[in-house]
């Protein structure tokens, strides 16, 4: 009987989560923390909507919340979006990157994987000729910021910038056209708040702080990085095809690392 009694809550709880309504379109919800960050973050500027400029897709409920993926996509290509910066309200370091675009990038569509560290919102505000604008989704999500790295710290610094390009034309032929392309990058991203496994020791903050990508001597983007980039930085975007044959990454961390890299569009024959 102790037994049963005891497995009660434990069923009650089940069922409730199981009950709650899932929020496909997951709006920015009502908080305080804005209001205290806004200032830090745009000033005295005014925000406008932007829910008609461009959508926010984020995981109402995340399954991994140390690589949450996050998609900007402009909706009206009238108005295009020259930089943008990624807030994640309730994160130790709220804002995850600030980033500028070439305009091979418009209309926008960029998504990245990031950490949340707690229920948060994640907002993304875009600057254009005609403004600032903000649109955004609320995650349910926690502990992304201190999860344990998923590879062993010598093999993951062993492999530290090594990158690989991926196309998602099909086609793997230079052209002026829009294409699709990835972009993964090998770097552990040590947020600074996770713990050695074996010594439970805090792991020193390691991560990628300026990112520049370049078809030729195009600028495609470019990012200045924080805590927030989930491990194994992955971009994935649209852009015009200037008919350059390569990509170029230029990465920087924390440590004072380069990594440069020249990506050929075309698979090796």
């Amino acid at each position: 009987m102790k037994l049963i009694l005891a497995l009660i809550p434990v069923t009650l709880t089940a069922s409730l989560a199981l009950a709650e309504p899932e929020k496909p379109n997951n709006p920015l919800a009502d908080g305080t923390t804005w209001r205290d960050l806004k200032g830090d973050v745009v000033g005295e500027a005014a925000i406008l909507d932007g829910s008609a400029l461009f959508s926010v897709t984020a995981p109402y409920r995340a399954n991994d919340a140390a690589t949450v993926p996050v998609t900007i996509e402009q909706t009206d290509a009238a108005d295009p979006i020259e930089s943008l910066k990624l807030v994640i309200d309730e994160n130790p370091a709220p804002v995850a990157a600030e980033i500028r675009f070439g305009p091979a990038m418009a209309p926008l569509k960029f998504e990245t994987r990031v950490r949340v560290n707690q229920y948060s919102n994640i907002r993304a505000i875009a600057e254009t000729p005609r403004g600032i604008f903000m649109n955004g989704r609320f995650v349910k999500a926690s502990g992304g910021c201190s999860a344990p790295a998923t590879k062993d710290p010598v093999a993951a610094l062993k492999d530290m910038g090594e990158m690989r390009l991926k196309l998602f034309d099909g086609k793997g032929e230079v052209q002026k056209a829009r294409r699709e392309a990835q972009i993964m990058i090998r770097h552990p991203n040590y947020s600074g708040l996770q713990r050695d496994q074996i010594t439970q020791l805090f792991v020193s903050a390691k991560f990628i702080t300026e990112l520049v990508v370049k078809q030729g001597d195009e600028l495609l983007f470019a990012l200045d990085g924080g805590i927030s980039i989930s491990e194994n930085p992955v971009f994935r975007f649209s852009y015009t095809d200037n008919g350059a044959p390569v990509i170029t990454v230029h990465a920087v961390d924390t440590d004072g690392n380069v990594f440069d890299r020249v990506l050929p569009k075309t698979p090796p024959a």
